[in-house]
């Protein structure tokens, strides 16, 4: 089966043309030529692109411009204002939109706090009813964003990176698996996901991070196979390793089996995001 990473970030360079709206992790560009040039150097067939909120915030127009130039190589998630009036209206046309595969709701510095939030409800609904996942960013606050998971049971839910608190560079904090317990909680939700994303930004130890893999087998056996989808965040991940060693670490483990590694790399994400519809 082919390789295909869950999330990436290709972003232009700074332009007047597409400027960015804040300062990326280090890159002065990832455009879709160089994504599929670093695809190609490790040997990543495909990849999810989340367009980069950092960037562009709730404009996905550059990351459908690379799935137009390369719609074998990927598929397209994108950040939602969960505050817009016209939310349902957004999300039905995303969903009828070629190469689209998902939406992102952000819960950043526990905000929105209301799981109840009728706006986040709406999102939520809407995502269920035209069959799209929606990627939850809920690192550092999983009890606030598991509250908001179990409140829609209907709608496919993916939990960003873990739901735990990645860094963007060196030093990696001595207690940063500290919330496993409570994503592990979750596995009885049976609308999760997880995207085991940037995970080698999590290890104490050089490459090829040896120290991931026992609390990463705790999330696979908690939520199964067909519930994980491995993934880099790259360009996120820059300051802290290249692209090649978030791949090598997954794909030359002996810890899974070839079939294990074909679903957690690839076959699990295709039944996810339905990847073959477009």
């Amino acid at each position: 089966m082919p390789i295909i990473d869950v999330q990436v970030h290709p972003f232009d360079r700074n332009h007047p043309g597409r400027p960015w709206a804040g300062p990326s992790h280090g890159l002065e560009s990832a455009s879709g030529d160089e994504m599929v040039a670093a695809m190609d150097g490790v040997g990543v067939d495909a990849a999810v692109m989340v367009s980069s909120f950092s960037a562009y915030r709730y404009d996905p127009s550059y990351a459908l411009e690379v799935y137009n130039a390369y719609p074998d190589r990927f598929r397209v998630v994108t950040p939602v204002d969960t505050t817009n009036p016209a939310i349902d209206d957004f999300v039905a046309e995303w969903a009828k939109t070629k190469g689209t595969v998902g939406i992102r709701v952000r819960l950043v510095d526990g905000k929105p706090a209301d799981p109840a939030d009728p706006g986040v409800t709406r999102t939520f609904a809407a995502a269920a009813r035209h069959g799209l996942p929606v990627n939850f960013l809920c690192w550092g606050h999983l009890d606030l964003g598991a509250a908001f998971i179990r409140r829609n049971p209907d709608t496919v839910i993916v939990v960003d990176h873990l739901g735990l608190l990645q860094p963007y560079k060196p030093p990696v904090p001595a207690d940063v698996w500290a919330d496993l317990p409570k994503l592990l909680a979750l596995a009885d939700c049976p609308n999760v996901r997880v995207k085991i994303s940037g995970a080698c930004t999590m290890s104490h130890q050089p490459f090829p991070y040896n120290d991931i893999w026992e609390p990463v087998l705790k999330i696979i056996d908690a939520f199964g196979l067909d519930r994980c989808m491995w993934g880099t965040d790259w360009t996120r991940t820059i300051q802290m390793l290249t692209y090649e060693q978030g791949v090598a670490p997954f794909r030359e483990t002996t810890r899974l089996s070839a079939s294990d590694k074909a679903k957690l790399m690839g076959g699990t994400l295709e039944k996810v995001y339905n990847w073959h519809r477009w």
